[in-house]
């Protein structure tokens, strides 16, 4: 298993990375908690290549991160749900979708003496209904021939704030089952049927709950389910194969992507075998023309750094390194920020 640089655990909410003793230039940024992982590793990394700038971050969550960047109250937010048009109309400027990763949202569970499990997309849409609600019900023991699952309710643990991981995975419900998407629907909130389980904070949070409660289930970025050493489940693709979050599983179902000229996509339950079939980009949000002429460009300049040498990095957590055509895109784009 892949490890962290910085621990993610703890509750932490803030992360500074002092990029040179005598920094001068502080970039305010905030937002998902997705992004969270790779944030910590580049800001580490970065300090070689520019020590004159600081970072300071707030894990939020991507609803957190695109209510500061709507108030100017950061450099930029961190999301893994693209802005609407309507969400994009009140803001102070022209907002830009910069993609900077790509990762798979694991579904996490706590099942003593079951390490391995498989899943499909109706079956958690079920459970995450309050419709299944014992571990060796027939739907789950149907699928894991051989696995002794035991008579424990099943407790779903889900985000409490407006979360990009939330978009993934109930965008990811909402493809699967037609009750889920008329009931409860796809967003970064939504209202969790009553009763039914758990809230969280954070990322950090819901796979606390999940680390504590024999018998309860999550979704969580990779990262998080691999430096706590969970186990999660073998998710049954739309070509009918049950596939982990490898890396490998991440890039194949980027790859079927179609990326617009303003980055906002998903691609929720792809085609193809070897895909994992919950994943989804996060984006760095940020005004086409800044205010600050000084914040802008070393904002601009780690931007084209993480897109491009940042990507050799992320493999080490599991996130699916952007395309080189994608890398090119996105460059073109960040020049046509202003400061």
């Amino acid at each position: 298993m892949k490890q962290l640089m910085l621990s993610l655990l703890g509750g932490a909410a803030l992360l500074a990375a002092q990029t040179g003793a005598n920094a001068q230039t502080l970039i305010n940024g905030a937002g998902s908690t997705f992004d969270y992982p790779a944030f910590a590793k580049w800001f580490a990394a970065y300090a070689k290549v520019d020590p004159g700038v600081q970072f300071n971050y707030q894990s939020i969550g991507s609803g957190g991160g695109q209510h500061l960047l709507l108030n100017r109250t950061v450099d930029f937010g961190a999301s893994d749900a693209y802005m609407t048009d309507q969400a994009m109309a009140g803001a102070p400027g022209k907002i830009l979708h910069v993609p900077v990763v790509c990762g798979g949202v694991a579904i996490a569970y706590n099942l003593p003496g079951v390490p391995h499990l498989k899943l499909d997309g109706r079956t958690l849409a079920n459970i995450f209904l309050g419709k299944i609600t014992k571990w060796n019900d027939p739907a789950i023991a149907g699928q894991n021939p051989g696995v002794q699952l035991p008579a424990m309710p099943i407790i779903p643990v889900h985000r409490t704030e407006g979360s990009g991981t939330t978009w993934i995975f109930t965008g990811y419900l909402s493809s699967i089952s037609p009750e889920w998407k008329s009931q409860v629907g796809h967003s970064v909130s939504v209202n969790w049927p009553s009763g039914v389980g758990l809230g969280a904070k954070g990322s950090e949070g819901v796979a606390g709950q999940v680390r504590q409660l024999p018998g309860a289930i999550c979704y969580v970025e990779l990262a998080y389910a691999i430096q706590t050493h969970m186990s999660y489940a073998a998710m049954k693709n739309a070509a009918g194969r049950y596939t982990l979050p490898t890396l490998e599983a991440v890039s194949a179902a980027l790859s079927t992507a179609h990326v617009p000229p303003d980055f906002r996509f998903e691609f929720p339950n792809p085609p193809g075998p070897k895909v994992y079939p919950i994943c989804g980009v996060s984006w760095v949000l940020v005004y086409q023309h800044p205010d600050d002429a000084k914040r802008a460009k070393g904002l601009v300049k780690f931007l084209r750094w993480a897109v491009t040498d940042g990507q050799k990095i992320t493999p080490s957590l599991d996130y699916a390194p952007l395309p080189p055509n994608v890398q090119k895109q996105i460059l073109a784009e960040l020049d046509t920020i202003t400061y």
